[in-house]
């Protein structure tokens, strides 16, 4: 049951026994055991356990060290955060009405800068001509991680900076995490639209980048934020809301181990990666932490959101999901075949590729969709900076597909 240990005294003694048999047990038996992945090394397969040891244990205890969230900017060595306004003008349509029906609305909340190492530009600086961002966008199922550069998530961006030629610099909007019982019930959907809404807008219309030089990046749930913050923008476009205008899309969209399906549509297939990959994955164990986390970010709209609303769940499986990617941005989707999200990505791809078409990215006008399966990669490997060399591959692939065609709609 998840959270059973997030009080003291027993969070403590939880703590105190997980590293305890973490450090005399279980170590040195996967050690002996080592009957993973062939082609992973001793060290990836130990590192990957202990990852998998740590997703558990947050299930069962919540935060044990001080977690960075939207309330206040977070200090720290070379930590560039801003305040982002509100953009309760900008919100309309069904994301107006979702967003009544769960009693939210646009704060001010942080977002923080990364520079490719060596930069020299001010924090918040205009764009450079015809200059590309990245507008990021953390992943950790709605419920954890951070935009902090100290978070592990940050590692993404990171990569990208370092690897993606033409790109100097990142933004990170510090979304508001849906809260889960037994801590209070906060922030359901669309909350987190609402504040990836913001940081755009703040890129936009006080930065000043052109929509078509941002490429939004996603991770896991931040997979799916990306995907149905776009489908706003696309919904909305050019919209006059109170004398505000809706943006334009951003000129790419890349999405990393998506989470694109919250509903339970794939867990019946005959072979399914839920099953087949859980003993390869980090995520997906049967101790109800999906389930919560997926409540949590429903809140009042419920189960029934999940199946059909294709905000939430492109990829679901429902017999009643109607869905059309036509006029999508650019889109590099990543993921590992050792995933347990591995098929509802694939049916997320497939829908994607119906509409747009499918392309290497190296000349224009192969089309929209590029799709990288990389194999026995973990969901999210790139926040992990020990998953090499499939790690820096993949960057370097990414790259290809950002310089081999214009990024414009």
């Amino acid at each position: 049951m998840p959270y059973a240990f997030c009080n003291q005294p027993w969070k403590g003694l939880y703590l105190t026994y997980t590293a305890i048999t973490l450090l005399f047990v279980r170590l040195p038996f996967w050690t002996l055991l080592y009957l993973s992945k062939k082609s992973w090394t001793l060290a990836k397969c130990l590192n990957l356990r202990m990852v998998r040891v740590l997703v558990e244990t947050l299930t069962q205890t919540g935060p044990f060290t001080e977690v960075h969230n939207h309330l206040a900017l977070a200090p720290g060595k070379g930590v560039n955060g801003v305040w982002v306004e509100p953009v309760n003008n900008l919100i309309t349509g069904v994301l107006k009405e979702w967003a009544n029906i769960s009693k939210v609305e646009s704060i001010r909340i942080p977002g923080y800068w990364l520079h490719k190492k060596g930069s020299s530009i001010p924090i918040g600086d205009q764009p450079h001509p015809d200059e590309k961002l990245i507008y990021a966008l953390h992943g950790g199922a709605y419920i954890r991680c951070s935009a902090h550069p100290s978070d592990p998530t940050s590692a993404i961006q990171r990569g990208l900076l370092k690897h993606v030629t033409s790109v100097t610099r990142s933004f990170a909007i510090e979304y508001r995490l849906a809260v889960e019982k037994p801590f209070g019930e906060a922030h359901p959907f669309p909350t987190q639209i609402i504040d990836a809404l913001a940081g755009y807008n703040y890129l936009i219309n006080v930065v000043g980048f052109n929509p078509e030089n941002i490429i939004i990046v996603g991770d896991s749930a931040g997979g799916n934020l990306a995907y149905a913050f776009t489908r706003y923008l696309l919904d909305h476009k050019g919209t006059n809301v109170n004398g505000a205008t809706i943006p334009a899309p951003p000129g790419a969209l890349l999405l990393l181990s998506p989470w694109v399906d919250l509903s339970s549509s794939h867990e019946s297939l005959p072979r399914g990666s839920l099953a087949r990959n859980r003993s390869s994955d980090y995520i997906g164990s049967p101790d109800g932490s999906a389930s919560s986390a997926k409540s949590a970010f429903l809140g009042p709209h419920g189960s029934d959101a999940a199946n059909t609303n294709t905000y939430i769940s492109p990829g679901s499986l429902h017999p009643d999901v109607e869905i059309n990617f036509t006029g999508f941005p650019r889109t590099f989707i990543l993921a590992g075949n050792a995933e347990v999200l591995h098929d509802s990505i694939l049916t997320f791809r497939d829908r994607m590729v119906k509409d747009l078409g499918e392309g290497d990215g190296i000349e224009e006008g192969d089309g929209k969709v590029r799709y990288i399966d990389v194999a026995d990669g973990t969901h999210d490997f790139l926040a992990m900076t020990w998953f090499e060399p499939e790690r820096t591959m993949s960057f370097k692939e990414i790259n290809n597909w950002v310089h081999g065609a214009s990024i414009d709609n």
